[in-house]
Parts: C-alpha cells; sequence; structure tokens
C-alpha cells in the first residue's frame, strides 16, 4: 500500500497520521501490509514515518528514500527493525550490489524490464541470495513481463513474493493483464497463489488479433510530483 503523497522536505508529523491509521485499519481486518515510500518522503520526514509505522509492524517499508541515497537507507535501516524493500528503480546487478554489500536492503524488488531480461533477473536473484536477501520482483506491468518474472521465481531460492497487476488501480477503465492472452486461467489466484504455467515458451497463449486490433498508443508516462518551489519530488 502507498504510504502517502509527497511531503515536503520538513513537514508538520501531523502529515504522517494517515499513513499510520490506514496500516492500522489493514491490520484490524488481520492482514499484512507492506508499506510504500516511493521515495517521496524526504529523509527528515522518512524517519518519523518509519519509527511511527513500526509499532504496527508493517511487513516492510518500500523505498522509504530513493535509491541514490544510499548513505541515507543505510542510516535509516539501523534505526528501524522493520525491513527495508527497494530494487525498482535499479538497472544492473551493478546498482544491486551496491545495495546489498551495504546490509541496509532486506528484500530486493528488481524489475525485468529495467535490468534487461530473465538472464540479468536471475544474476541479481543469486546475487541476493548470496547476501541472505529475499526477492520480491517488482512488475506492474503486461502478461509477458509477469510470466517471465514467475520463471525466474520458481528457481530461486529466495523468492519471496511476486508483485502482479491484476485489478491495479494503473489498469482502471483499461486493459489488465487478461486483456490480450487466450488463457487468462493462469492469472487464477487462490490463496494468494497461482498454479505455474504449464504451455510452451512462457506458458502465455498470445491473442495477436487483439494486440493488432489496438493499433498504436501513446507511451504511458509515469506520474511526477513537484513541490511548491518547483522542485521534482519523485518521477
Amino acid at each position: 500500500m502507498n504510504a502517502s503523497e509527497d511531503l515536503g522536505w520538513l513537514d508538520s508529523p501531523s502529515a504522517l497520521d494517515a499513513s499510520v491509521q490506514r496500516l492500522k485499519t489493514v491490520k484490524a481486518l488481520g492482514l499484512d501490509a507492506g508499506v510504500d515510500f516511493h521515495g517521496r518522503v524526504h529523509h527528515a520526514m522518512a524517519m518519523q514515518l518509519a519509527a511511527k509505522l513500526a509499532p504496527y509492524e508493517p511487513m516492510f517499508i518500500e523505498e522509504p528514500l530513493l535509491s541514490e541515497h544510499v548513505e541515507g537507507i543505510k542510516a535509516l535501516s539501523r534505526l528501524v527493525s522493520t525491513p527495508i524493500a527497494l530494487g525498482e528503480r535499479l538497472h544492473s546487478r551493478w546498482d544491486v550490489k551496491r545495495f546489498l554489500g551495504s546490509g541496509a536492503v532486506s528484500i530486493l524488488q528488481p524489475d525485468i524490464c529495467h535490468v534487461g531480461g530473465i538472464s540479468e533477473l536471475r544474476r541479481i536473484a543469486t546475487m541476493a541470495e548470496a547476501y541472505d536477501v529475499a526477492l520480491a520482483p517488482h512488475c506492474p506491468l503486461g502478461p509477458i513481463a509477469l510470466a517471465a518474472n514467475v520463471h525466474v521465481d520458481v528457481v530461486s531460492a529466495n523468492f519471496a513474493i511476486q508483485e502482479m497487476s491484476l485489478g491495479i488501480h494503473y489498469n482502471a477503465g483499461s486493459e489488465d493483464i487478461t486483456s490480450f492472452i487466450k488463457n487468462p486461467e493462469v492469472w487464477n489466484v487462490k490463496d494468494g497463489m497461482i498454479d505455474l504455467m504449464t504451455g510452451p515458451g512462457l506458458g502465455l497463449e498470445m491473442d495477436e488479433a487483439k494486440i493488432r486490433a489496438v493499433g498504436s498508443v501513446p507511451a504511458w508516462r509515469s506520474p511526477t510530483f513537484v513541490g511548491p518551489g518547483g522542485e521534482w519530488r519523485e518521477w
């Protein structure tokens, strides 16, 4: 779950209350939740938010700071008992290595499309295992990327959890990961799990006619957050 919208470099501590309350509400339902800061929270506020969330035992906090702040993430990891997750903004095993070497990250979330495919993701998974770090691949993407992730997951001893975009808010009113395949049952979720694919290749049957009927579409651009002074807060 998202922690918050963007916050100021130094904001009122009360600006964090809604994030804490949402975690309390989810926990009261008997569910666990990771809380994603998305790097939208600057260092001063990230420390406070991590401390306020800790009594409610989030599964992890994700990207408490943007990934370029290795030293800040390392310092924060020493102040909190909650596991820290990140990785979606890293682009190679060499980007990943500095975080594994710092000991700051407990859960690694590489994106198969950012790191260049199955082979590189498999190398990263093996590196993470050597550092006793769990693998939780990032994938708010389409069916092909997700299926490729699943094939890496199943051969990775440190695999923990797989992100998938079925029903995600990004897809509201548009296509989902079941829209362009002929065997959407591969994404049937039961008790938080799916069956492994058994078909050839990645296990998907693409519906080429539907794909061609869509034609060209504009490239999706990630939302950006800009502060009142025009400064970038997240992109």
